[in-house]
């Protein structure tokens, strides 16, 4: 699954990143901007959403049977205003990762959460997104 291909990722216009350690990326597009003129909210949401989900299809592809992938929770922290392009990296500890692997393959599902940060092109630290997922073997 391309996770740039969900029917609403592609309306919104998210893009694979083409900075080194970046995952994903809104173009710098004014149909992005609130009325501040600044990146809405909901615009790096989607962003960081995304990022989660490719994670997931990333380090789930084949932990040897189906699983169903939710997100359950959603929690973020706005740092600066976003302007121009931005981009997404992720972050989960190896530790937390082999967790969730264990549960999920012990119990049949299993909670993860997943730090998404966005920075535009200086680097900027715009928003750090947690977003938890519950995951079920089908």
């Amino acid at each position: 699954m391309d996770i740039t291909e969900i029917p609403f990722n592609r309306l919104v216009g998210l893009v694979r990143a083409e900075k080194a350690g970046k995952v994903l990326s809104l173009p710098d597009d004014v149909r992005y901007t609130n009325h501040l003129g600044t990146i809405h909210a909901s615009a790096l949401l989607t962003l960081a959403e995304a990022t989660s989900g490719e994670y997931m299809i990333r380090e789930l592809a084949n932990p040897g049977f189906e699983v169903l992938p939710v997100v359950r929770r959603v929690e973020a922290k706005y740092r600066k205003p976003a302007r121009g392009v931005v981009y997404s990296s992720v972050t989960v500890p190896p530790e937390k990762k082999a967790e969730f692997i264990a549960t999920l393959t012990a119990r049949g599902r299993a909670l993860l959460e997943i730090q998404v940060d966005v920075h535009d092109e200086q680097e900027t630290h715009l928003v750090t997104v947690m977003v938890e997922w519950f995951v079920a073997k089908r």
